[in-house]
């Protein structure tokens, strides 16, 4: 018989593929002149974190569901408007790529994920240079370059645009990990949103001044109320169903859910939108992006449970280990032995990866790489 925890996890996945997929088409369908016409991808973007502002605020100060960390101006001058400027230029870039490209291809330029954030790592200083994952890297590239190449409507502005959203991405996760973390802030999902929401929404209004304002002014741009409402509403429920997910399951389940949506979203966009033509090199260029990023997923996996092995005394070690065959369902529950630690258990290494699906309207993450962690670790001693 199956269990009742089993069956709450699947759920859990369920929703959140859902969840994720159905943002990205409704935003897809919103911003598309051919559709419903809201050529305005800032404005969209700006009422996703005017929204998850204020259902934050409320939460935080009003119903007190969590309480707010310690925030001084120092921290929120020198971590938290960092990131929310690159958090806010990521779903900026994001969103207007929708304007020139289909939602197939912008699933496979997302391939190029793991490169942008290995490059920022390096280049920031919290991981270092590796031939095997350098490899996956090249493989990776190789398999985007191709399925470029094959893409009919191919657009080199949308590209340029989603490109560049994905390196503001993966700049705004290596910021998360050496600002917040160095601080030794932890936020959960309520308090992310409370603190960097309004801010993004600030740093959003002044592109929005010069770029979409005045074309508002001129032209006839439709406004409905419940469109606008229930899509920043299914953005904020994507948030919060990846917190629902990151504390069911482990980091493998979460990495093959995440492969799974992509494939299930490149499918449903070439039937919800016919103009969005898949080509056999789209597909072939795709899988062999898909094959890099299995094996980095399998290296980071493998990595992140070696140097919990590697920090663990002996009897905990044997313990985790007979818990870890015995969880065949790979569930996973955050252990208090992993919160002491600062974080260092799977789940919020589970945190990282899905926090790499940039239209979630925010998650903190917790963890980019244990060579990083090291580091970080051994500069704060």
């Amino acid at each position: 018989m199956i269990s009742k925890p089993l069956v709450l996890t699947y759920l859990y996945l369920f929703i959140y593929i859902l969840l994720s997929s159905g943002v990205i088409l409704y935003n897809k369908w919103v911003l598309s002149p051919k559709y419903f016409n809201f050529p305005l991808p800032i404005t969209l973007t700006m009422i996703h974190m005017g929204f998850s502002g204020a259902v934050a605020f409320l939460l935080v100060r009003v119903f007190k569901v969590v309480s707010p960390v310690k925030m001084t101006f120092e921290i929120y001058a020198t971590c938290v408007i960092p990131i929310s400027a690159f958090f806010a230029s990521s779903l900026w870039f994001g969103n207007t790529a929708y304007l020139h490209i289909s939602v197939a291809f912008i699933q496979m330029l997302k391939a190029l994920m793991p490169v942008a954030t290995f490059m920022m790592a390096v280049m920031c200083g919290t991981d270092k240079p590796r031939c095997d994952v350098f490899l996956n890297m090249v493989l990776v590239s190789v398999g985007v370059v191709i399925s470029s190449y094959g893409e009919i409507h191919f657009n080199i502005v949308g590209t340029v645009y989603q490109v560049t959203g994905i390196f503001a991405e993966a700049l705004r996760l290596v910021l998360t990990q050496v600002l917040l973390q160095k601080k030794g802030l932890t936020l959960n999902p309520i308090t992310s949103l409370y603190y960097i929401a309004p801010c993004s929404f600030v740093f959003l209004f002044v592109p929005w001044c010069l770029l979409e304002k005045p074309v508002m002014v001129v032209s006839q741009i439709q406004f409905n109320f419940w469109i606008f409402f229930s899509n920043a509403l299914c953005a904020l429920a994507l948030n919060f169903s990846i917190f629902l997910v990151i504390g069911r399951t482990g980091a493998v389940t979460i990495r093959v859910a995440g492969v799974l949506k992509d494939w299930i979203l490149i499918a449903l966009s070439t039937v919800i939108f016919p103009e969005s033509t898949i080509t056999g090199l789209n597909i072939i260029g795709y899988a062999i992006a898909l094959c890099g990023v299995v094996m980095y997923n399998y290296i980071k996996v493998r990595d992140v449970r070696a140097s919990q092995l590697s920090s663990d005394s002996l009897p905990e070690r044997i313990t985790k280990e007979w818990k870890l065959e015995k969880k065949s369902s790979d569930l996973f529950t955050p252990s208090k032995s992993s919160d002491k630690s600062g974080g260092k258990g799977e789940g919020n290494f589970a945190a990282s990866e899905l926090n790499a699906d940039e239209e979630a309207p925010l998650i903190s993450t917790s963890r980019l790489s244990h060579i990083g962690r090291s580091q970080l670790s051994n500069h704060t001693s």
